[in-house]
């Protein structure tokens, strides 16, 4: 096999196991790692001569892709795809590939975390004891609550044993056909305003796009506490702010947001309640080398025209949620 891959995933090196995975199929690779916005010109140049690419969050618009003749395989080391406009690669011949259930265990681990933190407030007393206070305010147990799991990935359904462990009710809603014995499935109204926690892991589309939004909150317990670490964007944050700052709801743990890095004039800064970590989910060592390896194996498989993973363009974003 021969031909040219461009890696951008960041935590990816030239002379890793990964890249030695690669030259051993006959590719030849360079890297240019995402480690913050990227002007799109600089993308489409690299990937003008590029026959594969290996991705992380890198934004593939149709505009990027349209620059890219040779480019027929992209593989994202995760799960979500919301950042490759899967219509224009679709088009364009090109098969793009994720790698469901690679980081669930790491993005169920954390979301444990996250329910923890926010329920005993733990980032807030720390920060007071860093400003020279000693907070001693009430937190709240999770046994004996409910948690609520917007979608039932493979992540969500690495939550579901933790939080029983945690002695917890697990409810769900999902579009998925689904039998748990521990789980009841249910509709998102009914979720939310039975649920003392509620966990977001579905995927991102225009359907679920501000799903999260002031008629959710309203529906939601003033006690109840979100957790987000799906994507930013299927929480209304304005709408989130407001519903924090009157008392509908007692707060948020979000690991990702809108606009990543979080911006000095976002509205989810320093309002009390809210805690905004830096999209950490999935970042484990144990999760980061099972992606760049699964995806280099997908990578090389998809160029042989065998992929594994790849996306049914037609298939996307068919969730309809139950409003």
């Amino acid at each position: 096999m021969t031909g040219r891959v461009l890696i951008t995933t960041d935590y990816l090196r030239p002379g890793d196991d990964v890249d030695r995975f690669l030259r051993r199929a006959g590719l030849e690779t360079r890297h240019l790692p995402m480690i913050g916005p990227r002007d799109p010109a600089e993308l489409a140049t690299a990937l003008a001569e590029a026959d594969a690419a290996l991705v992380a969050n890198e934004p593939l618009t149709a505009d990027v892709l349209s620059r890219a003749p040779r480019l027929r395989v992209i593989v994202r080391t995760g799960v979500g795809h919301d950042s490759i406009d899967l219509a224009a690669a679709t088009r364009l011949g090109i098969s793009v590939s994720t790698l469901p259930g690679v980081n669930a265990n790491a993005v169920a681990e954390y979301t444990l975390g996250l329910l923890l933190a926010g329920a005993r407030r733990l980032v807030q007393s720390a920060q007071g004891v860093a400003r020279g206070e000693w907070p001693r305010e009430d937190g709240h147990e999770l046994r004996g609550s409910t948690l609520g799991l917007i979608g039932y990935g493979a992540a969500a359904r690495a939550v579901v044993p933790l939080a029983r462990a945690f002695g917890m009710t697990v409810v769900c809603t999902t579009n998925v056909p689904a039998r748990d014995p521990h789980v009841r499935f249910t509709g998102l109204p009914e979720l939310l305003s039975t649920s003392d926690y509620v966990s977001v892991h579905t995927a991102l589309t225009e359907r679920t796009r501000g799903l999260l939004d002031a008629q959710a909150f309203a529906r939601m317990k003033p006690a109840a506490l979100l957790v987000n670490t799906a994507r930013g964007a299927i929480v209304d944050e304005d709408a989130l702010v407001a519903a924090v700052r009157a008392g509908r709801i007692a707060g948020a743990m979000l690991d990702v947001v809108a606009e990543e890095p979080l911006p000095d004039g976002s509205p989810l800064r320093g309002v009390d309640g809210i805690v905004v970590c830096s999209h950490l989910a999935g970042q484990t060592a144990e999760a980061r080398r099972a992606a760049g390896l699964r995806g280099a194996e997908e990578l090389v498989a998809a160029l042989e025209g065998r992929a594994r993973f790849a996306i049914d363009a037609e298939k996307r974003g068919t969730w309809t949620p139950n409003r």
